[in-house]
């Protein structure tokens, strides 16, 4: 049956638009995206068929181009699509975080960082460089590395600190693993980005970790 068929209260469209996106299932979220289903199923069959083979919205709304395009429904016009939703939740993200303190934003900081870095399937560390008011100023991924960790120097985080002209500054860095618990090395880290920064003035205000839940602070864990 097609889906303009179904009672109205049951189409994911006029469901969402009654009850708020935060209302439909991962199924019916992608099939408002892919907006017609293929022969022999409906939108939303094809989503769930979709979500199955990915094994999850999060692994979908991650896969590369190739990936992507492997499964039936999904081309590389769906592709660009996608790419730019994500895209445009990101500076949505951006933009919020900009309007507010980030010490009064802590979930919005929290938002950003894991729109920023859960994607990654490498371990990249990031600053979030802010004024003395604690607004945001820039956003830089600053290192990258391997699955295993990445090496991070404390003379370019105070370069780039400079460069800002930042009085504080945030940490954040993704797990790959999907673990957020920080490691030993991690708490070291900070400590030594920290010194570095006090030479300079510059406050270290959190290290957030990023794995697949919530962003875990090490300020909340009284380790910065």
């Amino acid at each position: 049956m097609s889906i303009r068929n179904w009672p109205a209260a049951e189409r994911p469209r006029e469901k969402l638009l009654e009850l708020g996106a935060a209302a439909l299932s991962d199924a019916e979220l992608l099939a408002i995206f892919l907006r017609t289903g293929v022969a022999g199923r409906s939108a939303v069959d094809l989503a769930r068929h979709l979500l199955e083979d990915f094994g999850s919205l999060r692994a979908l709304l991650e896969a590369e181009l190739h990936d992507f395009t492997q499964h039936l429904g999904l081309g590389p016009a769906k592709y660009a699509q996608l790419q730019a939703v994500l895209e445009m939740a990101r500076r949505h993200l951006a933009e919020r975080l900009r309007r507010d303190s980030a010490l009064e934003s802590p979930q919005a900081v929290r938002d950003y960082l894991k729109a920023q870095l859960r994607h990654s399937r490498h371990e990249q560390f990031a600053c979030l460089f802010l004024d003395a008011k604690h607004r945001v100023l820039a956003f830089e991924v600053l290192f990258n590395g391997t699955i295993d960790g990445a090496s991070v120097y404390p003379r370019q985080v105070v370069k780039r600190a400079l460069a800002h002209n930042a009085a504080a500054i945030i940490f954040s860095h993704n797990h790959p693993s999907g673990v957020a618990e920080p490691s030993e090395a991690d708490r070291q880290l900070t400590l030594r980005l920290k010194e570095a920064l006090a030479l300079i003035d510059v406050r270290v205000l959190d290290h957030f970790v990023v794995g697949d839940g919530e962003p875990l602070s090490m300020a909340e864990r009284g380790w910065v």
